[in-house]
């Protein structure tokens, strides 16, 4: 049976899409948002062919996903608001946005690298060169750690952080990534420095997660500086504590590949220091030389010292922006 259609003057967003190829840093930002605006989201995964994807976000979507194939990521039910990200799902999300007539309101997160009208709307973080009537650029980038979420992991950490002493030491390990490597030279850095945390801080405890791209020997590394000390280093199993550890961390210590993880550490209004591996970007450098130019993160350096800092989280601030576009148009349909 068909769904009613919204009352008139309704103009709240109902039903919710979300476009990437699958890529974890593109679906944690989309479905953060997703979340802020209190929507669960129907999650489709694009696979376009070799051909058709080397011409995105340019060229067509690939014609066994058009609107009329079964189970086409751009295909009705239209929901009321469609979120992509990533240089493929730009290309489906115009046509998701031609198929429903414009019914869908569309938005992209990051640089759609085909201009501001690629969606309705496009939240960029401040490292991005794109700027727009219809853009919205923040410090930060959206994420799923909620305040909600932070005070549940308060409330009721795991044992081991319950037997963690003070100060506790948050590690969040990345790994390469298409400008980052953690080699020989990082990984020795990294090292010492965790070394001299060690020996200035005695009586703290080290809680690490490594993410699935860390690479054995920067562990391995990690694990030799903390020997002898009160440590925690999750191996894989179970439930990821990440949140549990920005929860609980007195200090938290952030290696740069990742953005997001920078901006999730963020959320946390406790003291973050930034690790560097080897290479970089002049996009990172210059999101890097924001955060520190406001005082919102130092670089690590061999040593942690407490320094004042509150929560920064853009991702209601996002949240409200598309709910408040999203209205304006309904108004105006």
């Amino acid at each position: 049976m068909a769904k009613s259609p919204p009352p008139a003057g309704d103009n709240r967003i109902r039903t919710c899409r979300i476009l990437t190829d699958g890529k974890a840093g593109d679906l944690v930002q989309c479905l953060g948002l997703a979340q802020a605006l209190g929507l669960e989201a129907d999650i489709r995964t694009i696979v376009p062919r070799r051909l058709f994807a080397f011409f995105m976000p340019f060229g067509p979507i690939d014609p066994r996903d058009g609107p009329k194939c079964p189970g086409s990521p751009v295909g009705p039910p239209f929901p009321d608001l469609a979120i992509a990200s990533g240089r493929r799902s730009a290309a489906y999300l115009r046509a998701l946005k031609k198929a429903s007539q414009g019914r869908t309101f569309t938005v992209f997160l990051k640089d759609p690298r085909i201009g501001a009208k690629a969606a309705d709307f496009i939240w960029v973080p401040g490292h991005d060169r794109l700027r727009g009537d219809n853009v919205m650029v923040t410090l930060t980038s959206p994420h799923g750690i909620s305040p909600l979420r932070l005070a549940a992991a308060r409330k009721a950490p795991p044992d081991f952080i319950g037997r963690a002493s003070r100060p506790r030491v948050a590690i969040l390990l990345g790994g390469d990534s298409a400008h980052y490597r953690f080699d020989e030279d990082a990984n020795r850095r990294l090292g010492e420095a965790l070394a001299q945390i060690r020996a200035s801080h005695p009586s703290a405890s080290f809680l690490v997660t490594p993410s699935r791209r860390t690479p054995e020997a920067t562990l391995q590394l990690v694990r030799q500086a903390l020997a002898g000390a009160n440590c925690f280093i999750w191996d894989g199993g179970g439930e990821n504590p990440y949140v549990a550890l920005l929860a609980n961390a007195d200090f938290l210590i952030v290696t740069a590949d990742s953005a997001n993880m920078v901006s999730e550490a963020l959320c946390a209004g406790v003291p973050v220091y930034v690790f560097e591996p080897a290479g970089g970007s002049p996009k990172f450098t210059r999101f890097l030389s924001a955060l520190k130019a406001q005082g919102l993160v130092r670089i690590l350096a061999g040593d942690l010292q407490p320094f004042e800092c509150a929560p920064v989280d853009a991702t209601p601030q996002i949240a409200d922006e598309i709910a408040r576009r999203f209205a304006a148009r309904r108004r105006l349909a």
